[in-house]
């Protein structure tokens, strides 16, 4: 991103710019491909159903708290921050790298997961495309920062411009070829994006959600972390729409395919080539290619966790690794049997551990606190019910693919 000269900027877009620039909002009813993005979006909506349908809700809830952390890293990797799931677990139990820049990265990716976690328990319901939702969005991530990560800098010039948690911007901006909006006509811009995609069906709400990233993006209504915050309002999006409970990620999907990704992004900024290409003043095939790359790229996903996660598998992965954790003597006997009724059952409650082992209740106890402190389930009080617990350290071994494996000596 650069900072421009405010009055080269104003001459090519001056305040007072009709909203029609960004027009089409939506793919529009009579184009040609609109019946393939509905195929797609419904396609796309049952997948999510059953992949969510297949699991206990404990074990959904547990795995939510793993894919925020996958879903952060892919999303600061786009930026060009690499931080590992493992590391960003580390952060959120307070164990920062002493490496003041890797420290810096932690604290970002803290602030990506708080805000997601926000977005998980519901805060976006109902107004996800509105103005107020989204600076709340950018409020909440940028005041987590370090003071390090709050300024843009002007690459021509070496000036620093201070990012203010929450505001609209008000300088002028060039990303790439496309020069943004001027910043006096922002908050109009905002309104016709919450007028165009606040209130729509759900066929038309999953079709839209390319449209309405990219759109965001067009619009830049801030300084910095535009792109963090579409990733998340898209998230935020297909939580609401598709009811996923948080158990995969479409960031995920766009970071493996980032080229593509970006060069769809910047294809929606060109205009309309023909009159054969809608009605706006921006290409429609170009939000259509862009509309079709997405939701292929989110049904990818689904499968993808579907797959990885499908009981049966995912249970004789983590018997496995239970079995091999036995044998090392980090666990005591019998502890694969405790993990493998949590799996099956979603829960289980503690006074059922000594019949499930055929041991003593003190045995059972040993067994239980083990596993415990090996963070691979968890429980909300002493005698609450033990839950599964899915700590990024073993993804590698229970969810291979997930995201790369951590070197062994890349440590925070």
């Amino acid at each position: 991103m650069t900072i421009e000269n405010a009055d080269k900027q104003a001459d090519i877009n001056p305040a007072g710019s009709s909203t029609g620039l960004m027009e089409p909002m939506l793919v529009s009813e009579g184009s040609r491909r609109r019946e393939d993005l509905a195929d797609l979006a419904v396609e796309l909506a049952s997948a999510s159903a059953a992949f969510r349908a297949q699991l206990p809700s404990s074990i959904v809830s547990a795995l939510a708290g793993l894919v925020r952390s996958m879903n952060c890293y892919y999303s600061n990797l786009i930026e060009g921050h690499n931080t590992h799931p493992i590391d960003i677990e580390r952060a959120l139990n307070n164990d920062y790298s002493t490496d003041p820049e890797k420290r810096d990265l932690q604290l970002e990716a803290k602030a990506h997961i708080i805000v997601q976690r926000w977005i998980d328990n519901g805060a976006g319901r109902g107004r996800v495309a509105q103005s107020e939702f989204l600076c709340e969005m950018h409020r909440l991530f940028c005041e987590e920062l370090p003071e390090s990560l709050l300024f843009v800098e002007d690459p021509k010039t070496g000036e620093r411009f201070p990012v203010v948690p929450g505001e609209l911007r008000k300088r002028h901006v060039q990303v790439g070829r496309h020069i943004a909006i001027h910043p006096d006509d922002v908050p109009r811009f905002l309104a016709r994006f919450e007028q165009a995609y606040d209130k729509l069906s759900r066929t038309a709400s999953i079709i839209a959600m390319a449209a309405a990233h990219h759109r965001l993006l067009w619009i830049h209504p801030f300084l910095d972390g535009n792109g963090r915050v579409a990733r998340l309002m898209s998230h935020a999006m297909l939580l609401e729409t598709l009811d996923t409970g948080g158990i995969w990620s479409v960031a995920r999907g766009l970071a493996r395919n980032e080229k593509e990704y970006k060069i769809h992004l910047a294809n929606c900024d060109l205009p309309k080539r023909n009159d054969l290409d809608g009605r706006g003043t921006l290409s429609e095939e170009a939000l259509i290619a862009f509309t079709a790359f997405f939701l292929r790229t989110c049904l990818d996903q689904v499968n993808f966790m579907r797959t990885l996660v499908e009981p049966e598998a995912l249970r004789k992965r983590i018997a496995q690794w239970a079995e091999k954790k036995t044998k090392e003597g980090e666990l005591p006997a019998k502890a694969r049997l405790v993990l493998e009724a949590i799996l099956y059952r979603g829960e289980l409650p503690r006074g059922d551990v000594p019949g499930l082992v055929g041991l003593t209740e003190r045995q059972a106890r040993r067994i239980t606190s083990a596993l415990l402190d090996m963070d691979v389930i968890e429980s909300d009080g002493p005698k609450a019910p033990l839950k599964m617990s899915f700590p990024a350290k073993l993804a590698h071994e229970w969810m291979p693919g997930l995201f790369p494996e951590k070197p062994s000596d890349d440590v925070a």
